[in-house]
């Protein structure tokens, strides 16, 4: 038999996801993690019977329909004024009291569990149509906090009854078909968690940007959460690799302020200095919430986008909110959509970008929702944070820019599922750009950038089915990490050069010297380590050749401090690089630092997919005792392939001594093109004679990839050639090369290219 009440009340223990018409989508997926070995907090959730229950008792329907009869969402201050009546019948109304007895009923048995009188609890709305996997109507209904006491919790119930019918949720189920009176609303009432004296935050199941799948993606700041989604703090990141629970890079944000209770309420203060510059989160418990949510996604078989919390009285990590991720969760892309600018122009502010497109339009800048009026469709908004108010012009914008906010601030997520670019966290758009100039907004990097004017734009899409496959590799020169998760939908083989320049000039900025005498190892061998794991993740288990540092010494000179470690070489060129640099006494301490970055990367996050490549190595003993040095700083040589960089003559006319030093071959063109003929690479004068196609470089080529393949070695080429000369994939398959490295931007046209004349030879 039934339990008296269980109409209207049910634990989350008696629910499942198979309940979802019963209890709505949060309360439905909260039931199933009770059952699976994931922290959930105690507590009860009310029933959409309770909710029909409401509106009959009440009588509020009928005058609900009226208010909507003729509703144009475009029209925000009426849309606004008829949300407002509508609330305001709900939270006039009566609870019915044999409702009101169960839910106190429910809520006494959680006090009698947790030994306090009145436990402080969250009340949660929870929509019939909520959290499903075509339409997360995620921060549509309210959330109350710290509520305590009887009256309190029912009040907070009928505040989240009325919130089924806030401004953002009558448009949002406007646009996606839903009738209003066919979704219903159950409450979720669990035990507050201590993440006042602790943290919260959210993880991804997948990455919400490029919706790579291969990354938990973890953002974390103190206290309650409310303020991450707000986006009025600026959260740590962390990026954990799912195949091997390795942590691929932690990004400490700057976490400001923090949501705390105080005398029963909600209270946001300062954070101490000394906590914003740490992680909140331990490695630790980094993995574990990691762990968590690959249980999460696993046991639904889709993404999922989850709240978290760190209870800082019971030190234990809790689940309270598990839903579908929605942008990139359904059906795999079948076709890849590139956005490139076609002119450049003046950056105006800059920022962290979502979504990988590019937007243009009038900047209207709005300094709050009652500003709407003048927001027209096409405009650029520009604000200082969004919420969920904001949603009915938000859905109208051609791009977003906000001065606060992270990558799962609310402006992110609604963005990321509107399919429009936007940029958080851009600082003083608000006072640097001008209501109704023309701009554009860029989100093809990692730095988001608006520029001044409408700039023209190319939008590409290919059909992933129509890319053949191919019998030699086509992989792609990337220095990037920022670009690795989007990149890895491209169909290559892996990536034939990842440059460690690239992250060193971007990402550190200091010679690697000054860094050690300043203290700061640990720092430049962790932004190493983190932006060549991103680019290994990204195309794992495909092969990712790392090539070590290939500075010349007037570029090093360039870094932070490094005047004082670089000679003045006439010739930097052919000077102090390459291979001569690691096993130098002046330069040793330096490599070591690399190589502690190239261990971390495959021992302590599992990338054993990176090939080490070391480039300008003049002799093969010179070659031997790279790779001594390798292995006196930890890096297993025997475990690892390590390539040689083919760039030298001597590499071509001893290649079969330097086969049995290395594992293969990568030709770089530029420098035997240079050092085959002679010419300065750099020389404006000899431009015209600086040809990767002359007899003498083809030769050199085909007699390094016969020694080669002699030796059973294999041979890839990644220099500039193959992606800029014509004719020149033709002579390398025509030389048998195994595999050919390109620019992102002609990768596709490779693959098709190579399975033509592949089909032909």
């Amino acid at each position: 038999m039934d339990e008296p009440g269980s109409q209207y009340a049910l634990s989350l223990e008696e629910i499942g996801s198979e309940d979802v018409a019963l209890v709505g989508g949060k309360s439905a997926n909260l039931g199933e993690l009770a059952g699976l070995d994931v922290p959930v907090l105690p507590g009860f959730t009310t029933t959409s019977a309770a909710y029909d229950r409401y509106l009959a008792e009440t009588d509020v329907e009928e005058s609900i329909a009226e208010l909507l009869d003729g509703l144009d969402p475009d029209d925000v201050p009426d849309l606004q004024g008829r949300g407002r009546r509508i609330r305001a019948l709900f939270e006039s109304a009566e609870m019915p009291a044999d409702l009101e007895r169960v839910i106190l009923d429910r809520y006494r048995r959680l006090a009698s569990e947790t030994g306090e009188a009145e436990p402080v609890v969250a009340v949660r709305s929870s929509a019939t149509a909520e959290d499903l996997p075509t339409a997360s109507f995620a921060g549509q209904q309210e959330t109350f906090l710290n509520v305590s006491g009887e009256r309190e919790l029912l009040e907070a119930v009928k505040g989240c009854y009325a919130s089924l019918f806030t401004d953002r949720a009558i448009t949002y189920r406007v646009d996606r078909g839903f009738d209003h009176f066919a979704v219903k609303l159950a409450c979720v009432v669990q035990v507050m968690g201590r993440a006042d004296r602790g943290c919260s935050g959210i993880a991804f199941t997948i990455d919400p940007d490029t919706g790579f799948r291969n990354a938990v993606v973890i953002e974390a700041s103190y206290g309650l959460g409310e303020l991450i989604v707000q986006g009025e703090v600026t959260p740590d990141r962390y990026v954990v690799f799912k195949p091997t629970n390795g942590i691929i890079e932690r990004t400490v944000g700057s976490k400001e302020r923090r949501m705390v209770r105080r005398d029963g309420r909600t209270a946001v203060e300062p954070v101490p200095d000394r906590d914003r510059d740490r992680v909140a989160l331990s490695d630790e418990r980094i993995a574990s919430l990691a762990t968590y949510a690959r249980r999460i996604e696993d046991h639904f078989g889709r993404p999922m986008d989850i709240e978290w919390l760190l209870d800082g009285v019971r030190d234990e990590l809790y689940v309270v909110q598990a839903r579908p991720e929605t942008v990139h969760g359904g059906e795999r892309e079948r076709s890849i959509r590139t956005y490139r600018r076609t002119e450049d122009g003046e950056v105006l502010v800059e920022g962290v970008a979502i979504g990988t497109a590019i937007g243009a339009g009038p900047v209207r800048i709005l300094s709050n929702v009652g500003d709407m009026g003048r927001f027209e469709r096409g405009d650029v908004l520009v604000t200082g944070t969004t919420d969920p108010d904001w949603e009915p012009v938000m859905r109208k914008a051609a791009a977003i820019v906000t001065e606060r906010g992270g990558k799962t601030s609310h402006a992110a997520i609604v963005s990321r599922e509107l399919g429009i670019p936007a940029i958080v966290g851009a600082e003083s758009a608000v006072k640097v750009l001008r209501d109704g100039e023309p701009v554009t907004v860029d989100c093809t990097e990692a730095t988001g950038r608006v520029f001044e004017g409408e700039l023209p734009f190319e939008v590409h899409e290919q059909p992933l089915e129509e890319i053949p496959g191919t019998e030699t590799d086509v992989t792609l020169i990337l220095g990037d990490p920022s670009r690795a998760f989007s990149l890895s939908r491209l169909p290559v083989d892996g990536v034939g050069l990842a440059r460690e320049e690239f992250i060193v000039t971007s990402a550190i900025g200091d010679h690697p010297l000054y860094a050690i005498e300043r203290g700061e190892s640990e720092r430049f061998v962790e932004e190493l380590r983190a932006g060549i794991a991103k680019i290994a993740a990204a195309f794992h288990p495909r092969d990712v050749v790392v090539r070590l540092s290939d500075f010349k010494s007037d570029e090093y000179r360039n870094l932070r401090g490094g005047a004082r470690y670089e000679p003045e070489e006439s010739n930097p060129m052919l000077g102090w690089r390459g291979a001569s640099r690691y096993y130098d006494p002046d330069f040793r301490d330096a490599f070591r630092l690399e190589c502690e970055a190239l261990r971390r990367v495959r021992e302590e996050v599992g990338l054993d997919n990176v090939i080490v490549l070391v480039p300008f190595c003049r002799t093969p003993e010179e070659g031997r005792r790279v790779l001594e040095v390798m292995r006196e700083f930890g890096l297993d040589t025997d475990g690892m392939d390590v390539y040689v960089m083919a760039e030298l003559p001597s590499n071509v006319v001893l290649a079969d001594r330097f086969a049995e030093v290395f594992d293969g071959f990568s030709i770089g063109s530029n420098d035997l093109t240079q050092l085959v003929l002679g010419i300065d690479r750099n020389s404006a004068k000899l431009a015209p004679l600086f040809r990767e196609d002359d007899e003498a470089v083809e030769r050199s080529t085909r007699a390094l990839i016969e020694s080669a393949h002699e030796a059973d070695c294999r041979v890839g080429i990644c220099g500039d050639a193959p992606s800029t000369v014509p004719g020149y994939v033709e002579f390398l398959l025509e030389a048998d090369v195994d595999s050919i490295a390109v620019t992102p931007d002609v990768a596709l046209q490779t693959i098709v290219r190579v399975a033509e004349l592949e089909s032909d030879l």
